[in-house]
C-alpha cells in the first residue's frame, strides 16, 4: 500500500531551499521583449547568492493550507477557498492549489529583506516546488527536473502577477552559478540556452569584486516593470532597449573574463540608459549609493527591476574594498539599509527529506 503525503509529514517535515540573484540585463527574460528583439539574440545575466530562501513543510489542520513567512506574517484558507492574486502570500497559496494536498503548513524563512528586489517571491515558489516534489517522490512518483520546477514556477508566478514575468530568477534558484541565459522562445525548440561564465573554482575571486546593499526600503517591480512593458509594446525606446541588449551581452562577456574594469563599464552604462526611461528606479539611498560606486570607478546596478530594495556593484578588488566604506557610511544615514554579506551560491536548489 502506497504511503500518503499526510503520513509522510506526521513522520518528519520536507525541506527544500534555493538562493536569491543578482542580475544584469533583467527584462530581457520577458517573452515581450525577447521575441520583438529576438535578431539581436537577447541576453540576461545572474548571479546566485547564498541569501537562501528556506521552506519547511509540516502536517496541519485537515482542509487547509496555512502559510507563514517571516516579514509578511501568517495566513490560513481551506484547500478550495486559496487567494491566487491581491494578496501578499497569493503566489505560495497559488502553489498549493496546483498540487492540491490539504492539511499542509508550509512556513518560509528568507535570508534576504522581504521585498528586496532579489527575487524573493520567484525563488520562495522554485523552493516550495521543490519541497512538493521531494514530498511526493516519497509516495511513488517520478520526480521533476530542475528546469520542469522552474517552468512551472514561472507560469504559476505569471498567471498570479496579472503581467508578463521574466524567468531568469527560477532558473538562478533551480541552478545556481554565475550563468548567462540566451533568449530563444519557444519557436527556436527551447525557451533558453544555459551558458556558465564562471566555474565553481573561480567564485572566490568573484565575490571579493562584487558588493551587494539593501537601501532599507522595499521595491515595487510591478509598476516599473509594468511600464517598461507598456513603453516597449507601444514602440517607444526601442532604441534605448537595443543598446540595453548589447550591453548585456557585453557585460557577460567581461564576467566571463573576469575583465572587472569592462563589466563596470557596461553596468553603467546600461543602468544610465534605464534611469532615462524611469528616473524613479533609483530611490534617493540608491542614487547616493550609485554615484559613490562611479565615483570609485565601480559599476552599480539596481537589482531586479528596481524601485527600492538593493543595489549590487562590481569592480577590481581594491575599488571594491574602497566602496565599502563609503556604502557603509551611506547605509548609516537610513533606519533599515545595510551592506548584506553575500557570495557566489553554486548548488541552487537543495532538497532534503
Amino acid at each position: 500500500m502506497a504511503v500518503s503525503a499526510k503520513d509522510i509529514l506526521a513522520e518528519r517535515p520536507v525541506t527544500a531551499s534555493a538562493p536569491c540573484r543578482v542580475d544584469m540585463g533583467g527584462t530581457l527574460d520577458i517573452a515581450s521583449f525577447f521575441y520583438p528583439l529576438a535578431h539581436l539574440s537577447p541576453v540576461t545575466v545572474n548571479i546566485a547568492v547564498n541569501l537562501r530562501t528556506t521552506v519547511r513543510l509540516t502536517s496541519y489542520q485537515p482542509g487547509c493550507i496555512k502559510v507563514s513567512s517571516n516579514g509578511f506574517g501568517s495566513a490560513e484558507y481551506a484547500l478550495d477557498r486559496l487567494p491566487l492574486d491581491h494578496h501578499r502570500l497569493g503566489l505560495m497559496f497559488a502553489v498549493a492549489a496546483y498540487f492540491h494536498l490539504d492539511g499542509l503548513h508550509i512556513q518560509i524563512d528568507s535570508a534576504s529583506p522581504p521585498e528586496s528586489a532579489l527575487g524573493g517571491s520567484s525563488i520562495a515558489a522554485v523552493a516550495l516546488i521543490g519541497a512538493y516534489q521531494r514530498l511526493l517522490a516519497q509516495t511513488g512518483r517520478p520526480p521533476a527536473s530542475r528546469e520542469v520546477i522552474a517552468f512551472l514556477a514561472h507560469a504559476i508566478e505569471e498567471i498570479t502577477a496579472g503581467v508578463p514575468c521574466g524567468l531568469q530568477d527560477q532558473l538562478a534558484g533551480v541552478y545556481g552559478g554565475v550563468n548567462a541565459w540566451h533568449w530563444k522562445g519557444v519557436a527556436g525548440g527551447k525557451w533558453f540556452q544555459k551558458e556558465t561564465l564562471i566555474p565553481r573554482v573561480q567564485h572566490s575571486a568573484l565575490d571579493k569584486s562584487i558588493l551587494l546593499a539593501y537601501c532599507g526600503i522595499p521595491h515595487a517591480s510591478k509598476n516599473i516593470n509594468g511600464r517598461w512593458v507598456r513603453q516597449f509594446l507601444s514602440g517607444r525606446f526601442r532604441r534605448e532597449w537595443t543598446e540595453i541588449a548589447e550591453c548585456s551581452k557585453a557585460f557577460a562577456h567581461a564576467l566571463k573574463s573576469m575583465d572587472w574594469v569592462s563589466a563596470a563599464h557596461w553596468m553603467n552604462r546600461e543602468t544610465e540608459i534605464r534611469t532615462g526611461l524611469t528616473p524613479d528606479v533609483f530611490d534617493e539611498t540608491g542614487g547616493l549609493l550609485v554615484s559613490a560606486a562611479r565615483r570609485l570607478q565601480c559599476g552599480a546596478r539596481f537589482c531586479g527591476a528596481g524601485g527600492g530594495g538593493c543595489v549590487w556593484a562590481i569592480g577590481p578588488v581594491q575599488c571594491i574594498a574602497e566602496l565599502k566604506d563609503e556604502w557603509q557610511s551611506i547605509l548609516k544615514q537610513t533606519a533599515t539599509g545595510r551592506l548584506l554579506e553575500a557570495s557566489t551560491d553554486a548548488e541552487g536548489l537543495r532538497i532534503q527529506a
